[in-house]
């Protein structure tokens, strides 16, 4: 429904050929190697983009130059500016005295920050320095997960710079709800650390969104969640906070993506693969991230992938969930 049409749209992109500032600036390594692409030993995650220093890591002149490029329109810089603005507010002071409750009363409280809008969903993982960057230490017990979604009639406009906007705006948010979370928790009395993106510092997000059940890896290497499709921005809290964790979720992505090529197919530098990859030791979907970088760069962070992907569209997920649930127990009966 709706795929044809989005498969003429899209293959204008193609082919692509990224320009030549751009290429100048790649680094001698490949970011695949970066990411362990081919490796069947585990190992923590290396930083390979986003870094708080572009100056530390290989395509740090390829982060520039991303905001170089986005700089040209100046609802970006205005954008950005205010996301800055939210992450560099204090939080208030540790509480002296410390909330005793139940770790299911801990969790059940994270409801508010949805009720009030803060945020579209939350959820609790115990912590695991397997998800922290080699060279950083996370030393908290707890990561509370947040998602904030898209506005669908602005991220379906991708690439240009409108869903580029939107997916700013969704920053801007996600930074907000793990503000008043971690601020939350310390007038609890409890420790607490916001993590914002896209430059999160020492953690991977997408590993504990996966673990407090935010949904299952899709084929464009973003998460799908039945109510939210591909379609929503990550951020955190770190706290020793006693949350109980939420369980990880299941809605039949994972088979599904095995048959779908709509993301794959849209793909303008085509990083996407038909099958999974050996990452790291695990085996799961991966985006190559040498094709996929340039034209990420050259079109304000891109998002075809998520908008076209058929889960983020208003109102398909659940549907698409509940009819994979059949199709599994029907299997199951036979």
């Amino acid at each position: 429904m709706g795929y044809p049409a989005c498969m003429a749209r899209r293959k204008k992109y193609r082919p692509f050929t990224p320009d030549r500032e751009q290429t100048a600036l790649t680094p001698a390594i490949s970011g695949n190697d970066i990411n362990g692409l081919g490796e069947t030993d585990f190992r923590r995650p290396r930083m390979v983009y986003w870094a708080p220093d572009p100056s530390e890591i290989p395509h740090g002149e390829m982060q520039g130059y991303f905001y170089r490029q986005s700089a040209k329109i100046p609802e970006f810089g205005e954008r950005r500016a205010q996301r800055m603005e939210v992450i560099e507010a204090a939080l208030p002071p540790v509480a002296n005295e410390k909330r005793r409750t139940s770790p299911m009363e801990w969790t059940a409280d994270l409801d508010q920050f949805v009720s009030s809008n803060l945020c579209d969903m939350t959820g609790v993982a115990e912590m695991k320095q397997d998800w922290v960057f080699e060279g950083y230490e996370v030393p908290q017990s707890r990561v509370i997960m947040l998602g904030v979604q898209h506005e669908y009639e602005a991220i379906s406009k991708a690439p240009e710079a409108e869903a580029g906007l939107e997916v700013v705006d969704q920053y801007i948010r996600a930074a907000k709800a793990a503000k008043a979370v971690a601020a939350w928790i310390r007038t609890q009395g409890w420790e607490a650390e916001a993590v914002t993106g896209p430059m999160t510092g020492s953690l991977a997000m997408i590993p504990p969104a996966l673990a407090c059940g935010f949904g299952e890896l899709g084929k464009h290497g973003s998460i799908i969640n039945p109510e939210f499709g591909a379609s929503f921005r990550l951020s955190a809290v770190l706290t020793d906070a006693p949350f109980a964790v939420t369980s990880p979720r299941e809605s039949g992505v994972d088979d599904f993506c095995q048959n779908c090529r709509i993301c794959q197919d849209a793909c303008p530098p085509e990083a996407l693969f038909s099958e999974k990859k050996t990452v790291r030791g695990a085996h799961k979907w991966y985006v190559d991230f040498d094709k996929c970088l340039p034209f990420f760069n050259q079109t304000h962070g891109c998002a075809i992938c998520i908008a076209v992907c058929p889960w983020s569209r208003p109102g398909v997920g659940m549907n698409l969930a509940a009819k994979l649930a059949r199709r599994a127990e029907r299997s199951n009966d036979t």
